[in-house]
């Protein structure tokens, strides 16, 4: 089955490291957080992705294009030819199709304009560039199967920014910095679609995914949430990278699924 990530937008929040790189190629730990979403998918047998390029697209390729000869030590011959000796190949089993999108697309546009890339297959999922969690994957794919509607949407509840507060009267009972918002449920991405959800897009540049095809979805009661209660944080801001290159640093990302 395919998977299919959204790498095109500019990243504007995060223009500390933007300005010189897609975001999903920036850094966590040695990384782009690109691969660390890849290396999700595949821990759980999803290995074929289909990347949405836009914005420095053309760094991406260049990231994958060269990620053996980065990734494995190298002896170089110079005479009588120039020659190259890659040493402890990369054992990644993986399959990407990188696709420029457009740098002014949408998230719909973009995903309207891969669609000849997902061959006849029934189902397809898709995520963003900059989100990291240790959801399942393989339950969340049993899970669009078993209610056979149109779209999967993994619903997270993020840590709260601030930290909460149980009081009586002007007591505080409890002090809690860093717990998830208990109330509602947002889009956490890691979507599963059947492929007639394709029919919702349009290949104009301002078709906005999360606008009128999901809830015109949802409208027609063609919209499932799988609930996710674990891990889950975007990176936005250069405070989000600094959380999750800490967590890396020292030992403790959720989303790892043992796979450094």
């Amino acid at each position: 089955m395919k998977v299919v990530i959204l790498c095109g937008g500019k990243g504007t929040r995060l223009k500390e490291e933007t300005v010189f790189r897609p975001k999903p190629l920036v850094m966590v730990g040695e990384k782009p957080i690109l691969w660390h979403i890849m290396k999700l998918y595949a821990h759980y047998g999803f290995k074929d992705f289909v990347l949405c390029l836009g914005y420095l697209g053309e760094t991406i390729k260049q990231y994958f294009l060269h990620y053996e000869l980065m990734n494995s030590d190298l002896t170089i011959s110079f005479f009588p030819r120039p020659q190259v000796k890659v040493h402890q190949r990369s054992q990644l089993d993986w399959q990407v199709t990188l696709v420029d999108t457009g740098v002014e697309a949408m998230t719909g546009c973009r995903l309207k304009r891969i669609e000849h890339y997902l061959g006849d297959q029934q189902d397809f999922m898709v995520t963003y560039g900059d989100g990291l969690s240790n959801v399942n994957l393989k339950e969340l794919y049993e899970f669009h199967r078993s209610h056979g509607c149109i779209a999967t949407v993994t619903g997270v509840r993020p840590l709260s920014r601030f930290g909460e507060l149980t009081v009586e009267g002007d007591v505080v009972k409890e002090f809690s910095e860093k717990t998830q918002v208990n109330r509602g449920w947002i889009n956490g991405g890691f979507f599963v679609f059947r492929r007639e959800f394709l029919n919702y897009l349009t290949n104009e540049n301002n078709c906005v995914l999360e606008r009128e095809p999901l809830e015109r979805l949802a409208r027609e009661g063609q919209l499932r949430i799988y609930k996710h209660r674990g891990y889950w944080q975007c990176m936005d801001t250069y405070r989000d990278m600094e959380q999750l290159n800490n967590l890396w640093r020292r030992g403790e990302a959720p989303w790892e699924v043992g796979l450094k």
